[in-house]
């Protein structure tokens, strides 16, 4: 069957309302704005929770029963959530610190889990307006403006040399374990919140490691479109990642790839 030449009906409707938030979220870019500090000494902002309030209304309207898990809601604890077999995850703004620096790397991330997998995702950068969606087994797509055509993504054989997206550091630990997956020569791209994925999804980089904690609405809707371009993120032990797992709502450290004809698995490290 040939591909579908834009996204389904969901995914648009999904991305219309990350589309509404980053226009809540650039309203407040643009003006002067306080930073407050959570419990867990992240920062907060007005545009995170103004984001929040418009997708939570946008999803409600699309399916008032299907539940909602986001960072600036309460948490439900495990004992409701694990009898959850579809819901949504959200990040309002992936990346406050970077909205903070104002250097546009910040991103919306919606994602529909089902059981335990990531089974559409769509990522906004509101500064630029890109939008990028997916639906499981349907495709990746990339709208560059509001109201523009959607162009099919993919991702691309390891490139030479390899571009790795996200850490800054040359040594250490994530350094020996960059040179097991692409070797010694490879170039660094910092880059902010989801967008790295994004990145390795068209087809712009080939990985991006992470050695330290993200939780689950940090990676599940870029996971999503990483994956239906052609990638795969994977712990340190191989496995894909899944959702839901329990209490916790941490990831595993975790590689992001694009080139699905190499065994990443066997690259990495023994645990």
């Amino acid at each position: 069957m040939a591909p579908a030449s834009a996204p389904p009906e969901l995914a648009r409707q999904v991305g219309a309302i990350a589309r509404a938030a980053g226009t809540a979220i650039l309203e407040v870019y643009h003006g002067d704005f306080a930073v407050q500090t959570k419990d867990d000494a992240s920062p907060l902002t007005a545009a995170d929770l103004a984001a929040q309030r418009v997708i939570l209304a946008g999803l409600a309207a699309l399916d008032p029963v299907l539940p909602v898990l986001s960072e600036e809601a309460q948490v439900l604890p495990w004992s409701e959530r694990r009898h959850w077999s579809r819901y949504w995850l959200v990040d309002p703004l992936d990346g406050t610190r970077e909205f903070i620096k104002r250097n546009g790397e910040f991103t919306v991330n919606i994602a529909l889990v089902d059981d335990r997998r990531s089974a559409l995702g769509v990522v906004l950068a509101p500064v630029s307006g890109e939008l990028y969606v997916a639906a499981q087994g349907q495709g990746a797509w990339l709208q560059a403006q509001a109201e523009g055509p959607w162009q099919r993504i993919r991702t691309r054989p390891l490139g030479q040399p390899p571009l790795v997206a996200g850490s800054r550091s040359h040594g250490g630990v994530q350094g020996d374990v960059l040179r097991r997956l692409v070797g010694s020569d490879y170039q660094l791209v910092p880059l902010g919140s989801s967008l790295k994925f994004c990145l390795i999804a068209r087809g712009a980089a080939d990985l991006y490691l992470r050695l330290g904690l993200t939780s689950e609405w940090d990676t599940a809707a870029a996971q999503c479109v990483l994956e239906e371009a052609g990638g795969a993120v994977l712990d340190l032990a191989g496995r894909p990642f899944r959702y839901n797992r329990g209490e916790s709502l941490l990831n595993p450290e975790f590689v992001a790839v694009g080139d699905g004809t190499i065994d990443w698995a066997a690259r990495l490290p023994a645990p």
